[in-house]
């Protein structure tokens, strides 16, 4: 069954599209969430239009009131979305020409294809931001973290086996160091976002006497000193999808790293480490097993993680193949972003939440670096510092730990004697260097976990996130 010819490209067309065919091509279920920027799209662009003369300023004004009153019903959920509209923009323009007939001439000089763009960049431009204010709120509880627990040794570990001692502050800024990567991406791609396509029309512009300038400006799309940034080819400008790329790209590296420290903390929590306890309040029990305490906001984000990295591969799959310009597979371009915003978000409020309440086993943690093998690499620098070639250190340090594993004890309590067999630098106060605080104040470098770099890493943090 055919509708009657389509409002607004159904001149062409003897019958309308088929009910089936409405119902798979419209978007407006999903892209009416770019009705307020499709709204300032409209209000810039209809100033426009009467800063060159091609409507009048009561023409102007009545359309701003229209898309005033349409604003609020959409605030207020009373707007109707029609899918028989196809989408966000035919909706508005639509409902606004029924009340506004001085609205049937918005569309000059313009296509929904440079009008999409338009309101994408503009959604971009505040993702990022809020995607920037999410992280600095967890980069700070991490801050807070790392201050509180700079003193509680933990060990290190390389494939999933004890390696060296860190402390939790130390492991804690890693992630700190990573977020705030994320940070820089999501302003390349605000920065990237900061440029306007509006006025390119389909593919081509407009034989019309157009400001793109002046609709750049008054949409914010203007450099550091208020010059507007405007796109610089027509086909590109409706083609392009970088940008979308570019922002699930940021949104799927940045739930990489929210997946690894969860993974980290699952362990940390779990009886065989039991470093930490998670608060309550992001835990869930077993129907099954009363006793049971999971980590679930932990599982659901490392689950999320995969998601993203889905919504960035639709993205690459979806344009790899596109000819210039406007094709209608780009109709699917939006859930992906929409829905990597919606997903980090939540992500990165449920981690901030999770690490707030985080409990820190102290006794637990000092047990399981209580092992002076740990240390094993220190004393191969304690050779080395000897004259020894550190691959004859290492080797000796080698056979020294298993001596000490066959007799079921630890390494430094190997005599003197014993220990001088295997190599004669092995004298001594050899075992001095099994002192955990004196081994940690050894690690005093750019980057180290001594405790001297910690301070100062916990300094420069505080400095970063209040200039920031």
């Amino acid at each position: 069954m055919a509708t009657h010819s389509q409002a607004t490209w159904g001149g062409r067309f003897s019958t309308g599209p088929a009910d089936l065919m409405l119902a798979f091509s419209e978007s407006v279920s999903i892209d009416r969430r770019l009705a307020s920027f499709d709204i300032q799209v409209n209000k810039a662009h209809s100033s426009m239009l009467c800063h060159v003369g091609l409507i009048t300023e009561a023409e102007r004004n009545a359309i701003h009131s229209g898309l005033d009153g349409i604003s609020r019903q959409i605030e207020l959920g009373k707007f109707k979305w029609q899918a028989r509209f196809e989408d966000v923009h035919m909706n508005i323009e639509q409902a606004l020409t029924a009340k506004v007939p001085a609205a049937a001439k918005i569309q000059t000089a313009r296509s929904r294809n440079d009008q999409v763009a338009t309101d994408v960049r503009l959604f971009l431009k505040s993702a990022c931001a809020s995607q920037i204010e999410r992280l600095k709120i967890l980069l700070r509880t991490l801050l807070e973290l790392s201050g509180e627990f700079s003193a509680v040794f933990i060990p290190g570990y390389t494939h999933l086996q004890r390696a060296q001692p860190v402390s939790i502050a130390h492991h804690l800024l890693a992630y700190m160091e990573m977020l705030y990567r994320d940070v820089g991406r999501f302003e390349v791609v605000l920065e990237n976002a900061n440029v306007c396509p509006l006025g390119s029309g389909a593919l081509a512009g407009s034989t019309l006497p157009i400001d793109r300038e002046f609709v750049a400006r008054e949409l914010g799309f203007v450099d550091a000193k208020g010059k507007p940034r405007l796109t610089q080819n027509s086909m590109d400008a409706v083609a392009d999808r970088d940008l979308f790329v570019e922002f699930a790209s940021a949104c799927s590296l940045c739930g990489i790293h929210l997946s690894r420290m969860a993974e980290d903390l699952i362990l940390w929590c779990s009886q065989e480490f039991k470093f930490i306890e998670l608060p309550d309040a992001f835990c869930t029990g077993s129907s099954l097993m009363p006793q049971k305490k999971n980590p679930d906001s932990l599982e659901l984000i490392r689950g999320k993680a995969s998601r993203l990295q889905g919504n960035l591969q639709a993205l690459n799959t979806m344009t790899k193949g596109l000819p210039l310009t406007y094709n209608r597979d780009l109709q699917e371009d939006k859930e992906p972003i929409f829905d990597s915003h919606d997903q980090l978000c939540i992500c990165l409020s449920v981690m901030d939440g999770t690490l707030a309440g985080l409990m820190v086993n102290r006794e637990r943690c000092a047990a399981a670096v209580s092992d002076p093998v740990l240390l094993a690499t220190d004393l191969a620098d304690f050779l080395v510092q000897e004259g020894v070639a550190f691959r004859d250190a290492h080797h000796a340090v080698g056979a020294l730990v298993q001596i000490a594993e066959k007799a079921g004890v630890t390494i430094e309590k190997i005599s003197d004697k014993e220990a001088a067999k295997i190599h004669p630098k092995l004298s001594g106060d050899w075992k001095s260097v099994f002192n955990l605080k004196k081994a940690m104040e050894r690690r005093k470098g750019v980057g180290m976990p001594g405790p001297a770099q910690i301070k100062r890493q916990i300094s420069r943090w505080r400095k970063l996130l209040v200039l920031s």
